[in-house]
């Protein structure tokens, strides 16, 4: 008896336990916080948030939407938010040569073949004869900010057209849907902004397309990046955040991005699927109807892997050196941290 008294109060034992393991909750995610646009280019997020790739890694993503770019890199390095997903800047790159940002992984870029930012002339402005990129000497320019991606790109326009940026108005107006708007009132001549924002004020008739600026130049505008002091303390949840993001990526170039032998974009049975989950960041509340063909109509090339062009960053800072917007020791290669990701490219 008291052998089986024993036997019983062990299987007792064990089925309370088992009975308390059942009932214990999973283990809490880590919540992570992105500061990111609302823009297709970064759809590879969207896509792994949408997907649950973060969630399989542990981690409970909220997605923090700005109006522009530069304040994403403020708010990483307050600690606002824990990673951000946007365009660099000027701004982005003197925070980052201090120390206080690293770079680790790219969001998308303009490359040949691919849509890309499209150049805008307001009406009024078309209207008086500008009809060309080649003519914005003496033209006004609305920008987020001085030093910002558009203020970039307005630089290598003139670089390749021939035109004195010098010559340019630029107009800081904090703000893409304060570009949009002084465009539409003609308080501007021009803006250089995302295609599918760009595409909506080309059919309400608004403005009028100069170009594509990926049909001009190739470049690296964005990239995923994240506070120095978060790589050093919680490598572990970048190495998270980093796999998902990847996985994001993939899905997103298979689904938008490849080609077929004539060059041409093929589409896949994933295709308006993956535009449908990038809508829902991108186009909220609008339905799935009319946000798909914009999605699909406004993709950015985005790597399969989340690589970096390394060399093309590098470009960039030494560009805003010359133009004063960067401090000329600011060393563009100490602000990267490529161990995250294989293979990045033009690395040496």
């Amino acid at each position: 008896m008291p052998l089986l008294r024993t036997r019983l109060l062990l299987l007792f034992a064990a089925a309370i336990s088992a009975g308390l393991a059942l009932a214990a909750p999973a283990s809490a995610q880590e919540k992570v916080n992105v500061g990111v646009l609302r823009f297709v280019s970064s759809g590879g997020l969207f896509t792994a948030v949408e997907k649950g790739y973060f969630k399989a890694e542990g981690l409970d993503v909220n997605l923090t939407f700005f109006e522009a770019a530069q304040p994403i890199s403020l708010a990483v390095v307050s600690g606002d938010v824990d990673f951000g997903v946007t365009a660099f800047t000027g701004g982005f790159f003197n925070l980052a040569g201090k120390g206080a940002l690293k770079i680790i992984a790219a969001q998308a870029k303009e490359a040949k073949g691919y849509e890309g930012n499209l150049v805008l002339a307001s009406k009024g402005a078309a209207e008086k004869g500008f009809t060309d990129i080649s003519q914005f000497a003496g033209k006004s320019l609305g920008i987020s900010q001085v030093g910002s991606s558009f203020h970039y790109q307005i630089g290598q326009l003139a670089r390749i057209k021939g035109f004195d940026l010098a010559k340019v108005d630029m107009k800081p107006l904090q703000s893409l849907p304060n570009m949009m708007a002084a465009l539409k009132s003609s308080q501007v001549d021009g803006i250089i902004i995302a295609p599918h924002l760009a595409k909506a004020l080309i059919a309400s008739g608004d403005a009028k397309l100069l170009g594509r600026y990926s049909d001009f130049d190739e470049y690296q505008f964005g990239g995923l990046f994240t506070a120095s002091r978060t790589v050093a303390n919680k490598r572990a949840t970048v190495e998270k955040f980093v796999r998902a993001y990847q996985k994001g990526a993939a899905d997103y170039y298979a689904a938008f991005l490849q080609k077929d032998a004539s060059g041409a974009i093929v589409t896949t049975p994933h295709t308006d699927e993956t535009a449908a989950l990038i809508a829902r960041s991108v186009y909220p509340g609008e339905p799935a109807e009319t946000a798909v063909p914009k999605v699909k109509a406004s993709a950015f090339f985005v790597d399969p892997q989340a690589r970096l062009d390394v060399a093309d960053l590098v470009r960039q800072v030494e560009w805003c050196k010359q133009q004063g917007l960067v401090d000329a020791g600011v060393d563009a290669k100490a602000m990267l941290d490529l161990s995250f990701v294989q293979g990045h490219l033009n690395a040496n």
